[in-house]
């Protein structure tokens, strides 16, 4: 998988009423549609941060992996490196 074409996050059409709220978002908020919509993403998955952080630790006590290996096991899966896919390894 080419690493630098998977860095572009593409999603899909929003649908007309979405698509005119993230319009008049970004008018609001005096930024481009792809600067709101990377702000609403980020602060979207900010908030699900305790509920994703709860999942991998009842994932990982399943496996009998510790949380880290298992963020490494994930991110692995998407072909990226970090110290948590060191600690998958392991």
């Amino acid at each position: 998988m080419n690493q630098r074409r998977e860095e572009r996050l593409q999603i899909p059409a929003l649908g007309e009423f979405f698509d005119d709220l993230l319009d008049i978002d970004a008018e609001l908020s005096n930024r481009t549609r792809v600067q709101q919509a990377q702000s609403l993403l980020s602060e979207k998955l900010n908030e699900r941060i305790p509920d994703i952080e709860q999942r991998i630790k009842y994932l990982a006590e399943k496996r009998g992996i510790t949380p880290d290996q298992l963020r490494g096991e994930m991110l692995g899966k998407r072909g990226k490196t970090t110290a948590f896919t060191a600690g998958a390894e392991e």
